[in-house]
């Protein structure tokens, strides 16, 4: 799965931090989610489009092949 969390978040002037904040995870979390190195849960996922504006399929893509 890949994601366009830091895309998103320089799209709207957000650091970590505040994406974080905003999340109610920690930066650390974010910098995982960004390097793909962490897969969030469901719950974290929705509050990441909500603060974008974006529906979760358009921030979290599944790839061909992964479902």
């Amino acid at each position: 799965m890949r994601n366009r969390v830091k895309e998103l978040r320089a799209r709207d002037g957000l650091n970590q931090t505040e994406l974080a904040a905003l999340a109610k995870i920690s930066r650390q979390t974010v910098s995982l989610i960004e390097r793909s190195e962490y897969m969030p849960s469901l719950l974290i996922a929705a509050r990441i489009a909500l603060i974008f504006k974006e529906p979760i399929e358009s921030v979290f893509v599944f790839e061909e092949g992964e479902l």
